[in-house]
């Protein structure tokens, strides 16, 4: 619906009134200052609106309740005139929902899906600085459990479903808005999108999708890349497990259940992967390079030469973050073992979670980590089964508009192809067939990540400028790019 009169001028005389009593903006780096010189415009404050709802319905994984959140969000499409049979809240199990919402086009190409989740990992209320779940703004930053993973996208596309509703406009395709839940937990239990694939696959078809993955990266308030991210690792994990007779600790023997897990664990924490590029990480390093520090940059053009330098690999693989595009990484997360304080331990565990390289087969990795462990008295086995994922193409007409838009928004900085490290629903959507491009105009400081973390917060601007980004971004998509 359009905004009438009235309600516009109200709009207007509340912002008058916000801006005579507001006090100087203050700003540090480009960043903005807790009290904003400018009111927001009708649809940010609907997306606000959206934002504050979905952030403060509990969607923890295991305790909360997607199904209210999925619900609440197709009464804001309903509300705002689109039809019954475009908005569907489809449940699985008690507390679980999937939202597939729906902007019918002309049908003259094939549809674009939006992908974000809303469900969210704990948050223990005793160790933030504000309550979890409520969304609470200060020192120019929303806080709360989900505002950057995943609800800033999934409001954003809520609020710009209903904003291409109020404008009439009609898209050349149909415009899909899946909010599904259990992305956390890799939708191990089959309640989100697998589900939905395996039963509603006729619901979500589509040519790709946009899902989470990439965003802005800030450095001190500064604007350097916008990721695209066209693939992403396979994450499987394996537990170490030694089984000993044990004994009466007052008569220790030199075989030590836990003694031999730990030194099989040391040689893991020495070795690396060899070195493996693709194409999505050599594109990578190569536009990373204009935009480093230019000894790092450096690095990165002799990690992707015909004769890579070893010392540049070195100097790369010292950073978490590089390393992590270079190689299949393992990497110790959980640690178990003994039964009694006064009793030699007869068993001891470790699981091992590996993110592993496109296209690499896990048995593969199962055999490398086999050979390095180096003792037979040591199980290696895998937990669960990974979910393989081939990498999306790099379509033409996505990469155009990012780019056109990215000078727009964020001038001067380039547009960089990504790998994942993490893992996503979108590697179940890449292998039903529908190429998936993590992407969300979300500017984020590339050392301040607090997803999953205490006090997750998301830049008051940033939020605002990923909403009008996304906006125009599917606009650009779905109209003759």
């Amino acid at each position: 619906m359009i905004p009438t009169d009235t309600r516009a001028g109200a709009a207007l005389r509340r912002g008058l009134l916000l801006a005579l009593v507001a006090v100087g903006a203050m700003t540090l780096g480009g960043q903005p200052s807790t009290v904003r010189a400018q009111t927001l415009a009708p649809h940010q404050t609907l997306a606000r609106s959206i934002y504050q709802q979905i952030v403060e319905i509990n969607t923890v994984t295991a305790t909360g309740d997607t199904l209210e959140a999925a619900q609440a969000m197709a009464g804001r499409l309903k509300a705002a005139g689109f039809d019954d049979a475009d908005v569907r809240v489809l449940s699985p199990a008690p507390r679980k929902g999937n939202l597939v919402a729906r902007l019918r086009g002309t049908g003259s190409r094939r549809p674009i899906l939006l992908l974000a989740h809303i469900d969210v990992v704990a948050a223990s209320a005793s160790d933030w600085t504000a309550e979890p779940f409520k969304l609470v703004e200060k020192d120019g930053y929303f806080y709360g459990r989900g505002v950057g993973d995943n609800k800033f996208m999934a409001s954003a596309l809520v609020a710009n479903l209903i904003r291409y509703k109020q404008e009439g406009f009609r898209p050349d395709r149909d415009l899909i808005v899946v909010l599904e839940t259990d992305e956390e937990i890799l939708d191990a239990d089959s309640m989100g999108i697998r589900w939905l694939l395996a039963n509603h696959r006729d619901l979500i078809d589509a040519e790709f999708a946009l899902n989470e993955g990439g965003g802005v990266g800030l450095l001190n308030g500064k604007p350097l890349t916008n990721s695209l991210q066209t693939s992403e690792k396979v994450s499987q994990s394996f537990q170490l497990q030694v089984r000993n007779a044990g004994g009466h600790s007052a008569l220790p023997s030199r075989d030590n259940a836990i003694y031999r897990l730990a030194d099989a664990l040391a040689k893991l924490a020495r070795f690396d992967f060899p070195v493996q590029l693709n194409d999505t990480t050599r594109e990578f390093f190569r536009r990373s390079a204009d935009v480093v520090d230019p000894e790092l940059g450096k690095d990165m053009r002799a990690a992707i030469a015909a004769q890579p330098d070893p010392a540049a690999l070195a100097r790369l693989s010292n950073s978490p973050r590089f390393n992590a595009q270079l190689r299949t990484t393992c990497v110790a997360t959980m640690l178990g073992g003994g039964h009694a304080v006064n009793a030699l331990p007869q068993t001891a565990r470790a699981t091992v979670n590996c993110r592993v390289l496109p296209g690499q087969p896990i048995d593969e990795v199962h055999r490398t980590l086999m050979q390095v462990v180096a003792d037979s008295q040591i199980a290696v086995t895998r937990v669960g089964d990974a979910v393989l994922s081939p990498p999306s193409p790099l379509n033409p007409e996505i990469l155009r508009a990012v780019e056109r838009l990215t000078a727009e928004f964020w001038p001067g900085i380039p547009v960089i192809p990504t790998m994942s490290g993490g893992a996503t629903d979108g590697s179940y959507l890449r292998n039903a067939g529908i190429p998936t491009y993590g992407h969300s105009g979300l500017a984020g400081d590339i050392n301040d990540n607090r997803a999953h973390g205490k006090d997750e917060r998301v830049l008051v601007k940033s939020y605002f400028d990923g909403l009008e980004y996304l906006y125009r971004l599917v606009k650009a998509l779905s109209s003759g790019g």
